[in-house]
C-alpha cells in the first residue's frame, strides 16, 4: 500500500497553501517507491483495443502523435519518444493502489491514473492542463519546468497536441523515484525525460457548466422529466407583441430554475452523472457466488474489492434511506445496511474484519449478490 510521506507532506497545509493555488514539489512523497507495473506491461496494454493509449514523438522538429492500439515500438529507437496510457487504474489492481493516498480529496473529483513511459529526451511538449494533477515519478529521472499562471498562448503543434508558447519557469526540478510534483489548473509545464522512466499521474477535475447542463438535459429526457409548460391564465393584452416583457422573462427563468430547485431530481442526476465510468470497464460478472452460503464464506476469508475504474457515490442525506449511485445508475437497498454500503463507496477494498459484523445480514448478502453478478465488486 502506498502512503504519502508524512515528514514531507501535510494534508491540511497542502489544502490551505497549495491546492488550486500554486505548484509544489514533494521530495520523496513516496518513500522507497517501486513501480507497480513494468514498462513491458504498459507496452502490452497499449496493444489492446479497449485501452486508450497515445505515442508522442518528434519527426525532425515536427511533433507527432499516434493513437493506439500499437503493434510494435522497435521503429521508434531508444530516444525522444513517449507512450501514454490512460485509466491505468482500470487495468492494473496494483497500480490503482497509488490513488489511495489521495483519498483526502473526494472521489467524484478523480479523473484517472495515467502512466507515461518515456525514453531519454521524450515528453509530450509544453502544455497547460485544466485539472489538478499529482505527477509521481517512478523509475528513472525526468526534468520538469513549471511556469506561472497567466495569459499564455496555446497553439496546435499537431492536430492531437495543444502546446503553449515558451514560458519562464518558477519551478525547474529533476524528479527522482518517489518524488511528486503537484500542478494546479492553468500552470504551463513541460517534462523532459533524462533517463528512461515511468511517471504516474493522478488527475482530479470538475465538469464545466456546459457539460453539466448537457448531461442534465439528457437525464431529464431519459427519465421523462422537465416536460412542464408555462401556463399564464391571467395573460393581459399587449401593445408590443415583439417584446419579451420582464414578467414573461421571469416566468421563463422560473421554468428553468424550478428544475434545479428539486433536490431529489438534482441528486439523482448528479449521482448518476458523476458515477459514469470515465473509460470502458472490464466487467467480469461473478456468477459462481450466488448462494448466500457461498457469499458468507467469501466474506469471512477474502477482501471485497471494487472493480478498477468503477465509481460508487452516495449523498449523506439520502444514503440513510437506502439510495446510492453506481456506474451511472441509481441503486436502492435496505436502509439497514446503509453503513456498510457507505464503506463500500468510501473504500475500494473491504476486509473480512469489516464484513464480519454483517455476516447475518440477508439484506447485505442480497445486495452483494447483485453487485457481484453485475461485476462491480469481486472477492480477492
Amino acid at each position: 500500500m502506498y502512503q504519502l510521506n508524512a515528514e514531507e507532506f501535510n494534508t491540511e497545509l497542502f489544502l490551505r497553501e497549495y491546492w488550486q493555488k500554486k505548484p509544489l514539489v514533494i521530495r520523496q512523497g513516496f518513500k522507497n517507491f517501486q513501480d507497480p507495473i513494468s514498462a513491458d506491461e504498459i507496452a502490452g496494454l497499449a496493444c489492446e483495443e479497449e485501452v486508450e493509449s497515445r505515442l508522442v514523438y518528434k519527426n525532425g522538429e515536427q511533433w507527432q502523435a499516434e493513437f493506439g492500439p500499437f503493434q510494435s515500438y522497435e521503429h521508434l529507437g531508444d530516444k525522444n519518444w513517449s507512450l501514454v496510457v490512460q485509466a491505468l487504474d482500470n487495468w492494473s489492481e496494483d497500480a490503482a493502489k497509488m490513488i489511495e493516498p489521495f483519498r483526502f480529496l473526494p472521489h467524484w473529483r478523480l479523473d484517472d491514473l495515467m502512466v507515461s513511459f518515456a525514453t531519454p529526451g521524450g515528453g509530450v511538449g509544453p502544455h497547460i492542463d485544466w485539472y489538478d494533477v499529482f505527477i509521481c515519478q517512478g523509475s528513472g529521472k525526468r526534468n520538469w519546468r513549471v511556469g506561472d499562471k497567466g495569459q499564455h498562448r496555446e497553439y496546435a503543434a499537431h492536430p492531437a497536441l495543444l502546446h503553449v508558447d515558451a514560458f519562464d519557469a518558477i519551478i525547474d526540478v529533476e524528479l527522482m523515484p518517489g518524488d511528486i510534483l503537484y500542478i494546479p489548473p492553468g500552470f504551463p509545464h513541460d517534462g523532459i525525460t533524462l533517463e528512461t522512466s515511468l511517471s504516474f499521474s493522478v488527475g482530479f477535475r470538475t465538469h464545466s457548466a456546459v457539460s453539466l447542463l448537457s448531461g442534465f438535459a439528457d437525464h431529464l429526457i431519459d427519465n421523462e422529466q422537465g416536460g412542464q409548460l408555462i401556463t399564464d391564465p391571467e395573460r393581459q393584452s399587449t401593445q408590443h407583441c415583439g417584446a419579451i416583457s420582464s414578467d414573461d422573462f421571469a416566468k421563463i427563468k422560473q421554468q428553468l430554475t424550478s428544475l434545479t430547485s428539486d433536490d431529489e431530481m438534482l441528486r439523482d442526476f448528479i449521482g448518476a452523472f458523476y458515477t459514469q465510468a470515465k473509460h470502458e470497464l472490464d466487467l467480469q460478472a461473478d456468477d459462481e457466488l450466488s448462494a448466500h452460503h457461498d457469499i458468507k464464506l467469501a466474506m469471512a476469508e477474502h477482501n471485497l474489492m471494487r472493480l478498477g475504474g468503477a465509481r460508487a457515490f452516495y449523498f449523506p442525506e439520502t444514503v440513510i434511506n437506502g439510495v446510492c449511485y453506481i456506474d451511472g445508475k441509481k441503486v436502492t437497498f435496505s436502509p439497514a445496511i446503509a453503513d456498510i454500503v457507505k464503506l463500500m463507496c468510501d473504500q475500494v477494498e473491504i476486509t473480512p474484519a469489516q464484513l464480519t459484523p454483517w455476516m447475518a445480514s440477508d439484506e447485505l448478502i442480497t445486495f452483494l449478490a447483485e453487485q457481484l453478478a453485475a461485476g462491480y465488486w469481486y472477492f480477492s
